[in-house]
């Protein structure tokens, strides 16, 4: 079904949403809803999985997100019965956005109620299975929106009289860029598909809802190993799932243990260093020196001695003989960070120690012999820099044995909230202060910030919103990001009228804060206008032109007013 018309207004649907607090109920349509945290069905989800495995686990939920739909279904022909069928049909998705659990777009809509035909593709995006299962278990192999997947399924069958079953065709929880359903009626899809996919929704699948021993026995049919996938194993303090940075640590893993040189690549504040650690720990040389040198920070006239070492009488000032970092990291790990930044004299000496294992210091005739294994790292592209002139191309192939990238945080938003939560313990032991996590709000800005200064600057946030929240209390967004423009995340909300009915949120043209100064004070409008007025002008010197740009008015409208308020 080509170009298919855009979804309607959801107008209709978000006047039947209405808060009743008088009861404690939530009505959609006549219909009791229940706000939940995520987070709450993600632990549910979680502690099913840990006791049922996950096959038991995605029959239950599926079922679940099916008799939702089914509900939601009977509203369709009630709110929009002299619509076309797409607008009919629609409810679903929109109804299903509107309860915050996915967005969907429609992609295919090939629909005929009378004759029982339907073919339909919807892409999702922000799936909360998909949000709460890669915090617990990592990405996965097969798809986890099950629950939603139910939904739909449900949905669809419900308005088409006749059982129609979805399958997720790809999925953000195993690496895909969105997650794609494709639904077709049970008898309709290839292969006999269908038949299959009606197999999870059966009642014989699922254990006995009462008697212990029964639930016992249906357990001891259960596959052995029926488990969740186990996460990526962390190395010491580096945290990370996803895909590029998995390929990273494993690259880390296979050098561990051997004497490669090796070049970390990468943004300024990724965590090259604390690679360089993981990798000396991991490997055999864990009970010797870790020496680390940061080679943009080291004087010129001084980086030989620092590297290499002095002997007494070198220079003016040598008043002792001095070994040099890598005879400090004899028998243990030299790591060098920003190479690129290393003047060419050096870079011709440490080829040389490269090559041969010695060292000369400063002022001495012969060399000595060091057993160090050499990690470098840099942010700026080394082969550029030979081509520039600034870098030795000898030295280059020389070090470029063995290169590991490591992706920046903006790639790797799988594995901000975990990074999250361990900075927050952290700095919850430093400060001596107890925060309790994070607000979802918080959650997503961090997900949606870009992080150009990438782990570096993902600690000082965290830092800054320890302190920053009150103690007992969960950190928002404003105690991470204190200008109010750059927070990633805000997005048009909808807010309570008086009748209980949900309305689209107007922007704030003051900051809350200020707005309740000015309730509290019992400030009249007439006030807060002359009170502006007269700032404006005073601020402007009495350019009347100037401050009338400044308020957003007119000259002559501002005239008008001033001449209003010094008759009265």
């Amino acid at each position: 079904m080509p170009g298919l018309p855009p979804l309607p207004s959801d107008a209709d649907l978000r006047r039947q949403v209405r808060f009743s607090s008088a009861d404690g109920r939530i009505w959609l349509a006549g219909q009791r809803m229940v706000l939940m945290h995520a987070a709450s069905l993600g632990t549910l989800r979680r502690e099913l999985i840990e006791s049922i495995g996950i096959a038991a686990t995605r029959r239950l939920l599926l079922r679940a997100g099916y008799a939702s739909g089914e509900r939601d279904a009977s509203l369709a022909r009630q709110l929009r019965s002299s619509d076309d069928v797409f607008s009919m049909f629609s409810v679903g998705p929109q109804l299903h956005m509107l309860e915050g659990a996915v967005q969907v777009a429609p992609e295919l809509v090939d629909i005929d109620v009378g004759q029982g035909h339907f073919h339909g593709i919807f892409r999702w995006d922000h799936s909360w299975e998909v949000e709460v299962h890669l915090r617990d278990f990592g990405p996965q192999q097969d798809p986890v929106c099950w629950m939603l997947l139910g939904y739909a399924s449900g949905y669809t069958s419900a308005f088409m009289g006749r059982p129609v079953l979805y399958k997720e065709v790809a999925c953000v929880g195993s690496g895909h860029a969105h997650c794609r359903i494709e639904g077709w009626p049970v008898a309709d899809w290839p292969d006999g598909e269908g038949e299959l996919l009606a197999r999870d929704y059966a009642a014989d699948t699922l254990p006995p809802s009462e008697g212990t021993p029964a639930v016992t026995a249906w357990f001891s049919r259960m596959p052995a190993d029926d488990a969740p996938e186990t996460p990526v194993d962390a190395l010491g303090p580096i945290i990370g799932r996803s895909p590029g940075f998995v390929a990273a640590t494993d690259l880390l893993r296979k050098a561990a243990g051997t004497q490669v040189t090796v070049l970390l690549t990468g943004e300024t504040g990724t965590g090259k260093e604390r690679f360089a650690r993981a990798l000396h720990a991991l490997g055999p040389r864990a009970a010797k020196p870790f020496v680390a040198v940061n080679c943009a920070a080291l004087p010129g006239d001084l980086v030989e001695s620092e590297l290499f070492g002095t002997e007494k009488g070198a220079y003016t000032g040598a008043d002792a003989a001095r070994a040099g970092r890598f005879e400090r990291a004899h028998g243990g790990t030299l790591f060098l960070d920003e190479l690129g930044e290393l003047p060419l004299p050096a870079q011709a000496k440490l080829l040389r120690v490269l090559q041969d294992g010695q060292v000369e210091r400063l002022g001495a005739s012969q060399p000595r012999q060091v057993d160090v294994r050499l990690v470098a790292a840099t942010h700026v592209d080394l082969m550029d820099a030979v081509r520039a002139g600034r870098f030795r191309q000898d030295l280059y192939y020389r070090i470029n044995v063995y290169p590991i990238r490591i992706p920046p945080l903006r790639e790797r938003t799988q594995d901000i909230e975990p990074f999250a939560q361990h900075l927050l313990q952290r700095f919850c032991g430093l400060h001596d202060k107890h925060v309790s996590g994070f607000t979802d709000r918080a959650l997503l800005a961090l997900r949606e910030y870009a992080w150009p200064g990438n782990v570096r600057e993902m600690e000082n946030l965290i830092e800054r919103g320890v302190i920053l929240a009150d103690v007992g209390q969960p950190i928002d967004v404003q105690h991470l990001f204190t200008q109010q423009a750059g927070i990633p995340g805000a997005t048009p909300a909808h807010t309570l009228e008086d009748t209980g009915r949900l309305r689209a949120a107007q922007p704030r043209a003051f900051d809350a804060t200020l707005l309740e100064q000015l309730l509290t004070q019992r400030v009249s409008l007439p006030g807060i206008e002359q009170s502006l007025i007269e700032e404006a002008v005073a601020r402007n010197k009495g350019n009347l032109a100037a401050a009338a740009r400044l308020l957003g008015i007119t000259r002559a409208q501002l005239s008008y007013r001033l001449t209003k308020i010094r008759a009265s």
